[in-house]
């Protein structure tokens, strides 16, 4: 497999590291000292920048990626450097924005939850991410509420609610991590980052991902024509896969 035709694109959360969690030492090591020998790679994440360095171990760790797109590619870096930028704000207008954060922060406020936090609406630069526990939660709790929301459906309820009462604001839902979802405009999901790539890589863009089931956050993209989809269960098993791919052994 020639490198210079060739990416690898990953998720992060799940994939190459556990939900939340800093990556593993030795994966970021074949990653970026073993790996980019034979593809070129990037990861594709719907959170920030700086959650995305932070999972990674510092900026100078996600820097030696060939590619890191931030918030499904609406900031997007290569070789360590943003080249590209755009906003939910100018997309949907002020008026929108707030008609949304107010429903959803009233639908919250009437459901009741094994816990509440802080921080359940987290307005990012592309995408609203919306956690009904509250991000300030703790890895216990985190956990906890995944459990809870697997029996109670807590996140898939709130989208039916969203798409019911404001069928026409635009914006299109996804489930991602453990205890939020990912608000975002139509087109906007992980599938945005391709452009960036598919002229140079055509017909050689693999995806990894954890989420690729329908409702998940790497659905789309996973399904995209563009791309060769890889379903992974946790960051052992994406470099079980890598190694089967590239025939290569860690």
């Amino acid at each position: 497999m020639d490198r210079t035709s060739t990416i690898c694109l990953f998720d992060v959360d799940g994939t190459v590291t556990d939900p939340r969690q800093p990556i593993e030492p030795s994966v970021r090591s074949y990653m970026i000292n073993d790996l980019k020998k034979r593809t070129f790679i990037g990861l594709v994440s719907g959170s920030d920048v700086s959650k995305i360095n932070e999972q990674l171990g510092g900026a100078e760790y996600a820097a030696q990626f060939d590619y890191v797109f931030a918030e499904n590619g609406l900031v997007a870096f290569k070789d360590g450097k943003e080249f590209k930028r755009q906003t939910i704000v100018d997309y949907l207008g002020e008026e929108k924005l707030q008609v949304f954060i107010n429903f959803a922060l009233g639908y919250m406020s009437k459901i009741q939850l094994p816990v509440k936090r802080g921080n359940f609406v987290e307005f990012r630069t592309g995408m609203i991410n919306i956690s009904p526990v509250g991000r300030s939660c703790s890895k216990a709790e985190r956990d906890q509420f995944e459990e809870y929301d697997k029996i109670h459906d807590v996140r898939k309820n709130f989208i039916e609610s969203i798409k019911e009462n404001l069928p026409d604001i635009g914006l299109t839902y996804s489930i991602g991590g453990q205890i939020s979802f990912d608000c975002f405009p139509i087109g906007w999901d992980k599938r945005y980052c391709l452009r960036y790539v598919e002229n140079e890589f055509n017909g050689n863009i693999h995806f990894f991902g954890d989420k690729t089931f329908v409702g998940g956050n790497d659905y789309e993209i996973f399904n995209d024509p563009r791309v060769l989809g890889h379903t992974v269960t946790n960051p052992k098993d994406t470099i079980l896969q890598l190694n089967h791919l590239f025939n290569n052994k860690i």
